[in-house]
């Protein structure tokens, strides 16, 4: 947390989904903003009080797609206006702001500056620790200008912009953020590991002079060249962008983070997953491997849980938790983050509530195991095309990467031998249980992954014959 004079200014940083957001007040004052919040909104409450600040705006850099924003939580809970730049359309009440509005806090000064590109509504807020500062504090950018990258141009299509138009109005925007003062801090809403960008940096903030020097698309071309530059090599959005973004737009139900999850016996467990529930199962891979429902999936509850969980499960199905005992609120809250609500409950004890009978075990082989499977099996690479063409693969295998499997899994027979490896031996736990409860009967994953076969034994490359 920093203070200036009476500016209070807080990064709140979720390494789980890449995400930071900002509580800024004035202690003179009180007043304070929270700008891009995540949707569990306890933290900025809590500190909000401690500090006696009132929040009394949300504001909204754009209409995120990678995660389910806090503002009608917070409007509710701390009965703030909710303001996002005036070319937004939404379903709730809004506070618009046009391009060039000052708000005032106290001492402490906004300014609002449309910037569209990654989005047709995107803006920046310029903050000022006095009015009239000629050397603002800092400017919080969203998914305009991040360290070391600038936003996707490619999410506005359904808003009727062609992603060169995006990119062409981001130019536009990048170079307008280059009119502020070189000592400027960049505060973006995202850092290394999103999927918003495709070269960001771990930094989670520079100054504008600073990405002056160094950011790839900030240095001196051509609006063309531009075009070109940041539309080429985007990886595909992940899979659950579209639905988030839209939920985003619409009044929905807020979230009560504090609220238990229904813990269901293993018959009530059974009947939800009749009616078509999904079962979610949380744990480590080896735990999982060592005994899971049948035809359940297997996302850690670590690292990028949700972003992972939103490429291969649906918003709109019912989820059913298998968690080890005392981390079900955890997997609810982060699903949530990402607009998967249905979460009707979790097996009570978690997985020794499972009845024997519906028990199943999972094979993880090790990599001296692995290198000696039958001629006859499938090896399945399940990591991204960017990581292959850095790394290398295991001669022989064929890349599907683990977003696409779900709507690619008929390139595989379910009664062939299929193994899978990633990089770490996370993610092909997640593909393998995709196999399994799709039907598939002879389906292994590599402990260990990648980094386990690369160290003693001969790897391919993408363009090896």
């Amino acid at each position: 947390m920093e203070h200036v004079d009476t500016l209070v200014f807080k990064q709140y940083y979720l390494d789980c989904l890449s995400h930071a957001s900002y509580l800024v007040g004035d202690r003179g004052s009180g007043r304070a903003v929270v700008v891009d919040p995540q949707r569990d909104v306890g933290e900025y409450i809590a500190d909000a009080a401690r500090l006696n600040l009132n929040i009394e705006r949300v504001i909204e850099t754009h209409v995120h797609a990678d995660f389910l924003s806090g503002h009608l939580e917070l409007a509710a809970r701390a009965e703030a206006r909710i303001s996002y730049g005036s070319a937004a359309h939404v379903d709730f009440a809004l506070h618009p702001l046009p391009d060039g509005r000052k708000l005032s806090l106290g001492d402490v000064e906004l300014e609002i500056l449309h910037t569209p590109g990654h989005t047709p509504e995107s803006i920046c807020v310029v903050v000022r620790a006095h009015a009239g500062d000629q050397v603002p504090f800092g400017v919080l950018t969203g998914d305009t200008l991040f360290v070391g990258d600038v936003g996707r141009p490619d999410l506005a299509a359904g808003a009727g912009w062609s992603t060169e138009k995006s990119a062409r109005a981001l130019f536009r925007s990048t170079r307008r953020l280059l009119d502020l003062p070189d000592a400027t801090g960049v505060y973006p809403a995202h850092g290394s590991g999103s999927s918003c960008g495709k070269n960001l940096s771990a930094e989670r903030h520079s100054t504008i002079g600073e990405q002056r020097r160094t950011n790839y698309a900030l240095a001196e071309m051509a609006e063309d060249d531009f075009v070109d530059l940041v539309c080429s090599e985007q990886t595909p959005a992940p899979r659950y962008f579209a639905y988030t973004s839209a939920r985003n737009r619409q009044e929905r139900p807020t979230l009560d983070e504090s609220t238990h999850v229904p813990a269901l016996s293993f018959e009530e467990f059974l009947r939800a997953r009749s009616t078509g529930g999904v079962v979610l199962d949380t744990r480590d891979p080896d735990a999982f491997a060592a005994g899971h429902l049948a035809a359940s999936i297997n996302v850690p509850l670590c690292g990028r849980f949700a972003e992972l969980a939103g490429e291969v499960l649906s918003a709109h199905s019912a989820i059913l938790l298998v968690c080890d005992p005392g981390t079900e609120r955890e997997a609810r809250n982060r699903l949530a983050r990402i607009g998967f609500d249905r979460v009707p409950g979790a097996l009570a004890d978690g997985a020794p509530g499972i009845d024997p009978g519906y028990r199943r075990t999972a094979v993880r082989h090790r990599v001296d195991e692995f290198v000696v499977l039958d001629s006859d099996t499938r090896v399945v690479d399940v990591r991204n095309p960017g990581e292959v063409h850095a790394d290398g693969t295991i001669p022989g295998a064929r890349l599907i990467p683990l977003p696409e499997l779900p709507s690619r899994i008929n390139e595989l027979a379910p009664g062939e031998s299929v193994a899978v490896f990633c990089a770490s031996g996370r993610r092909s736990s997640i593909a393998a249980s995709i196999l399994r409860a799709a039907g598939f009967t002879n389906v292994s994953d590599l402990q260990g992954g990648f980094a386990s076969y690369r160290a003693e034994h001969p790897i391919a490359r993408p363009d090896s014959p």
